[in-house]
């Protein structure tokens, strides 16, 4: 297994969804069949991370562990840790800062879905930086770049700098919600200070690591796809796509259980219990076909 721990930031309010989030986490919403959360948990399963920490809010922490407990239904490892207030991504490794110890990590956003045959390999080139002692952020072009964290570009196109959701026009180029570092990490967000926002800035790791020369910038290109699932219209968005996706090739996407079993991570015998444990909806009878096969 990688040296490599895996943490899901799921907290915040979801204001954004309103009145959907006010009486749960955005990523134990819907996406098509299952929760928005299973998407993150399948890129850190495809990265061969067993070893998860979800960071959420006190009020929602219990669902969470509702829906997973210690994670040894899916032959993974999860735990729990509650960020009180919405202080900023970067706090994830104060936060996780005992989970991690002495491990790299990979930070993937709850609310962040990735897609795509050769997304594996994309994340293998982030795990080979790591061995190298280098870190990785995953960009990709958007027409609505100002959103973002944008990628500033030198004359000779190497990464230059991260600028937080800029006025002015830099580059098509943003920073996605998937993020590996090395362990140091840990030595780098102590020494941060809370932007005008009030948070504890990502891009301020990021501009810290270019400025080391120590962070890698992979491009996701167009045989990747990217939902960003904060608003009503995106999540809509990634439900139909992979409804659609579904009935075009007769698989489910981000079926964390089926993944598990292919891995080995749980044998028959567990896998059937999982299935069993849902055999009244589609998703169980999924399942239950795919023992068949």
């Amino acid at each position: 297994m990688n040296n490599i721990k895996g943490i899901i930031l799921a907290g915040g309010h979801g204001s954004r969804l309103f009145p959907l989030t006010i009486g749960t986490s955005k990523q134990l919403l819907a996406v098509y069949d299952k929760p928005m959360i299973y998407y993150p948990i399948y890129t850190l399963m495809l990265a061969g991370i067993k070893e998860i920490l979800i960071i959420s809010t006190p009020d929602d922490l219990p669902r969470y562990n509702k829906l997973f407990g210690n994670g040894n239904m899916l032959g993974l490892k999860i735990s729990y840790e509650k960020q009180i207030k919405p202080n900023g991504i970067a706090e994830s490794f104060i936060i996780g800062k005992k989970f991690i110890g002495n491990s790299h990590v990979c930070l993937v956003l709850g609310d962040n879905i990735f897609y795509g045959d050769k997304l594996v390999d994309y994340l293998k080139v982030g795990l080979n930086n790591l061995k190298k002692n280098s870190s990785t952020i995953y960009g990709l072009d958007v027409i609505n770049p100002k959103e973002f964290g944008v990628v500033k570009f030198d004359s000779k196109n190497n990464l230059e700098r991260i600028v937080e959701k800029p006025k002015l026009f830099i580059s098509n180029t943003i920073v996605s919600g998937l993020y590996m570092y090395t362990n140091d990490v840990i030595e780098i967000v102590k020494n941060l200070k809370p932007s005008s926002r009030n948070e504890l800035e990502i891009t301020d790791i990021n501009n810290i690591y270019i400025n080391k020369n120590k962070l890698r910038l992979i491009k996701l290109e167009k045989d990747i796809s990217w939902i960003d699932t904060g608003t009503y219209d995106s999540m809509l968005k990634a439900s139909n796509f992979f409804q659609e996706l579904e009935k075009k090739t007769g698989e489910k996407y981000a079926c964390i259980e089926h993944m598990a079993f292919q891995l080995s991570y749980i044998d028959e015998k567990q896998f059937l219990k999982l299935a069993r444990l849902m055999s009244n909806s589609s998703y169980g009878k999924y399942l239950l076909d795919k023992l068949k096969k």
